[in-house]
């Protein structure tokens, strides 16, 4: 079994070899760029010396012009390989500090955070330190919204989680692919480009006579130089024809032009997809999840030579840009119709395939994510999916909290319907003991492993009600908003949904006595609608409902030691009601009351 240990050293090997690499690639470079300003100083030389010959001096300078542009592209991809290797080893330097838990490299997804949702708020999900940010290695639009769905919509269906779990198991042992897939997706900024754009404005492609305008182009200027060589036409009418095509060939070109426009500056990117999805049909996979996403790119062909292509057209039709493309392409041969043409006829040809293989780059991309999730935690384990409503569970952690500091507890809820009632003093751990239940609820249903020992589980509904606020802009109270959220989880219960429900101190908007009455009659309602659960609370007297329910509550503790002027907390969950409370030794403490 891997060790954190080891995880590291396979970073920091990383890290040695990248910069081993780095710093030959740099000298080639410098080799390189040497060698292109001795072509340009000898071709000086020789045009020098051959003075006044000018037919060599032509030949010398075409000859030097081809050996310069070689090595000028030999340079280039040297650039591109010093690129790459350097994200190379910014990514391994940045898994070094997610494992000291600086999450600070990567997105949070603030713009997803969702009051509304049955979970994400309360537990953190979505932000700057938030359980996605630490989780999140996604290169590309389509992977990070995939992962997004992933932590908001757990999966229910026991086959499809244990078929997620199988491909994260694969991939986590594919580390060189995964940091091969990432620096080609992080250099090529794959995370720049929106498919949905690929497929509008595509009419213009379906009408034919777009198609005959660079034949006509052609066959007008043959006739016209034709005409002109033979004198059948003044030899000055050439310049007028020249220029009147060219106007010719911008108003022409300009209204199939603009259905492009969200392509210029994007053909990098596109090159880019091109470099993941042959990185992904080259690999060989073993998981069915895993084909079935290679499936998607092969058939009916290849997703990477079609996006091979359109990064071809799309070079050719910068050509259409250039001085020489403006002056003699365009207007002789109706170079950029033609190829706007093209490219519009590849998105026509291709338009039912891109939504999928885009679609497929993002779901492998957000499970890589997952993938090194698991891979940076050897220590955790993939849970059971259970057939029975029950979630067991020895040893859990938080997946945020420092591992040397974190405190683990187990979680047993053998039976349906059933809830643990967990009392305890400010500060002892119950809140943490919620969350770290939930997030690992959560990475069980995405089918990634969990921070536990051992864990079964039945792929509940998650439902939490931990940090509901008041909201001035619906002029909405704390307590109200509270109720909206329980009146939710009784109404989903009703409709027959499986719930597991997590609530931390229930009707904190009211006072003890009402508090108290409502808790009680909440909880018997929600035992009595088949709800699982637990409920962290500092009513002691809901501890009475373990003999009221005694087949379906279970009473559980997190108790503050306090000894003279010393408080100390073990964190550790225990059978029973809370005996000791803190909130008179804080105060005193804190010179707050005289008590």
């Amino acid at each position: 079994m891997t060790t954190i240990e080891e995880v590291k050293t396979s970073y920091n090997h990383t890290i040695e070899e990248g910069d081993r690499n780095l710093s030959k690639v740099k000298r080639q470079i410098f080799h390189i760029g040497t060698i292109r300003l001795l072509i340009v100083l000898a071709a000086g030389f020789t045009c020098y010396w051959l003075w006044p010959d000018f037919s060599m001096i032509g030949l010398s300078i075409i000859a030097a012009l081809v050996i310069y542009l070689v090595f000028a592209k030999y340079h280039a991809r040297l650039f591109a390989r010093k690129q790459y290797i350097e994200q190379l080893i910014q990514d391994a330097r940045n898994e070094l500090s997610a494992l000291g838990y600086d999450f600070s490299p990567f997105d949070g997804a603030k713009e997803c955070t969702d009051a509304g949702h049955s979970f994400s708020l309360d537990l953190d999900i979505f932000g700057e330190r938030s359980f996605f940010q630490s989780i999140n290695r996604t290169v590309t639009a389509f992977g990070k919204k995939g992962l997004v769905d992933m932590l908001l919509h757990p999966l229910q269906d026991k086959n499809r989680i244990t078929g997620r779990q199988e491909a994260i198991a694969e991939l986590s042992r594919k580390q060189e692919f995964i940091r091969h897939f990432r620096a080609t997706g992080q250099v090529g900024d794959a995370q720049d480009f929106d498919y949905n754009a690929l497929t509008k404005n595509i009419q213009a492609a379906k009408s034919g006579w777009w198609k005959i305008v660079p034949v006509f182009f052609l066959l007008l200027a043959v006739a016209v130089f034709a005409l002109s060589f033979l004198n059948v036409i003044p030899a000055g009418v050439f310049p007028v024809y020249w220029f009147v095509m060219i106007i010719a060939s911008i108003l022409l070109a300009r209204n199939i032009r603009h259905k492009l426009d969200f392509l210029d500056k994007r053909y990098e990117v596109i090159r880019t997809y091109s470099t993941l999805l042959k990185i992904m049909e080259s690999e060989q996979f073993d998981s069915p999840l895993l084909k079935q996403i290679q499936e998607k790119i092969v058939t009916p062909q290849s997703a990477s030579l079609a996006f091979a292509q359109l990064k071809k057209l799309g070079n050719n039709m910068d050509i259409a840009e250039t001085a020489v493309g403006a002056m003699l392409l365009n207007p002789f041969l109706g170079w950029n119709v033609y190829y706007s043409n093209k490219i519009l006829g590849w998105i026509v040809r291709h338009q039912q395939y891109i939504k999928t293989w885009f679609e497929a780059v993002g779901e492998l991309d957000s499970l890589l994510s997952l993938a090194m999730f698991a891979y940076n935690h050897p220590d955790y384990v993939y849970p059971e999916v259970s057939d029975k409503r029950e979630i067991v569970g020895k040893d859990l952690g938080h997946p945020m909290m420092n591992r040397e500091k974190c405190v683990h507890n187990d979680i047993c809820e053998p039976k349906f319907p059933y809830f643990m009632v967990v009392t305890g003093a400010n500060m002892a751990g119950k809140s943490t003991y919620l969350r770290t239940v939930g997030v690992n609820l959560v990475l069980a249903g995405m089918g990634a492993p969990v921070c536990a020992s051992s864990f079964r589980f039945y792929p509940f509904v998650l439902v939490t009600n931990l940090r509901t606020s008041d909201s001035l802009n619906d002029n909405e109270s704390y307590f109200f908003a509270e109720l909206k959220r329980l009146k939710m989880i009784i109404d989903r219960l009703e409709a027959g949904e499986e719930l597991f429900i997590i609530l931390d101190e229930i009707l904190k908007g009211t006072n003890s006595e009402d508090k108290q009455r409502g808790s009680i009659a909440l909880m018997k309602q929600l035992v009595s609608l088949g709800g699982n659960g637990i409920i962290a609370t500092h009513d002691l007297e809901l501890g009475n409902l373990e003999q009221e329910f005694p087949d379906a509550v279970k009473n559980y503790r997190f108790e503050a030691d306090i000894e003279g002027d010393t408080l100390s907390f073990s964190y550790k969950l225990k059978e029973g009601v809370a005996q000791n409370m803190n909130a008179c030794f804080l105060m005193k403490k804190m010179g707050i009351t005289g008590l």
